[in-house]
């Protein structure tokens, strides 16, 4: 995906606000509305990558289902956050790990009472989460560990893309935004300037104008999007090298 290495410092300044670290700690927090709504936000974003690498596990796809499904209710049921503390590192490594160490317990534990009581913590799309493993090409060699990496990445650059669609839509610009999407990718991943130029009735220098501001605020978008998952500033040129090397593969 070129537009990963394009356009990812014309804002250095940018804020280092809420991270997932800071949301897991209000998740800890039982009874809190904010709590609900943190918790639910690291549940969306990382349900798919944690499916995938239960699935590369060997799980079937419902026992994947039902295993993520405890997993997260016992994090909730036993308040396992509440004694977290905020510690320097990448946030999806430290979900990961508690996912295997639940995993590696899982098979000791009584199986008496149904996984999750049996309640869905929230609505989430169990056939798409099976047509994105499969889409990987999941059953090659490669270790869960990466299939993890590879869908935590794509998930992520899709949260960047919705929330750069929600902005131009709400700039009354989402026709354009849709000419021009394709060529976030690079510029061979759309038709020719000229013809995307005539469709919308301006000049072909207009469109590369207009083609450059989206990748700029792209890239910003991307930086503010990987800050949340780390602990620091710092961290984040580490992660933007290494989203470039997973998307490279």
């Amino acid at each position: 995906m070129a537009v990963v290495d394009q356009e990812l410092n014309p804002d250095r300044a940018t804020g280092f606000r809420t991270t997932h670290w800071t949301e897991v700690l209000e998740a800890a927090q039982p009874g809190k509305p904010e709590a609900v709504q943190a918790f639910a936000r690291i549940y969306t974003d990382y349900w798919h990558p944690l499916y995938a690498y239960t699935r590369r596990r060997g799980c079937s796809p419902h026992e994947a289902e039902d295993v993520l499904q405890d997993f997260f209710a016992r994090l909730l049921e036993k308040e396992a956050l509440a004694g977290l503390e905020r510690e320097g590192g990448k946030f999806r490594s430290f979900l990961l790990g508690s996912l295997k160490h639940f995993l590696a317990n899982l098979w000791d534990r009584s199986h008496a009472q149904k996984r999750g009581n049996g309640q869905a913590l929230l609505a989430l799309d169990a056939e798409e989460g099976e047509t994105r493993f499969l889409r990987l090409d999941a059953f090659d060699s490669r270790t869960p560990e990466t299939i993890f990496e590879q869908q935590w990445t794509f998930t992520l650059l899709e949260r960047v893309m919705e929330r750069l669609a929600q902005e131009q839509a709400a700039a009354g610009k989402a026709p354009l935004f849709e000419h021009l999407r394709p060529f976030l990718h690079g510029d061979h991943g759309g038709p020719p300037y000229a013809e995307v130029a005539g469709r919308l009735g301006l000049s072909e220098g207009a469109v590369k104008v207009a083609v450059h501001r989206l990748r700029q605020r792209y890239g910003r978008l991307l930086r503010e999007q990987i800050a949340t998952t780390v602990s620091t500033p710092e961290e984040v040129e580490a992660e933007l090298r290494h989203l470039i090397e997973v998307v490279s593969r």
